[in-house]
């Protein structure tokens, strides 16, 4: 996984990273390379489009697909791991979105391994 050099060819898709509608199932755009390029293998390590910016808004979700109220932080790079890592030690969430901090664009989820 990688970003997109100026001039290369790409793709712009609408996104909604959840199952069906539902007021917490936010929209956005996601950017895609036009040729084919491997995804990022799975590691305890942020992969490269995760090093990208200095801060992140991390959020958890409960099974119900919705937002755990009092989750949501701006957090630094150096940050995520540990507290995506705390969000998911509570059984109430299901899974951790990461998000642009500046445009809170849609940037992966993270689940327990």
């Amino acid at each position: 996984m990688e970003n997109i050099a100026a001039g290369e060819e790409y793709l712009i898709l609408a996104h909604r990273p959840f199952p069906e509608a539902q007021p917490y199932a936010e929209t956005g755009p996601i950017f895609l390379h036009r040729r084919e390029c491997e995804a990022a293998a799975p590691s305890g390590d942020l992969p490269q489009i995760l090093r990208q910016s200095e801060e992140y808004i991390l959020r958890g979700y409960g099974a119900d697909q919705r937002i755990r109220y009092g989750s949501g932080k701006v957090v630094s790079r150096a940050q995520m791991i540990s507290y995506a890592t705390a969000l998911l030690g509570d059984p109430e969430t299901a899974f951790v979105h990461v998000r642009s901090a500046s445009n809170n664009c849609y940037q992966a989820r993270i689940e327990r391994a």
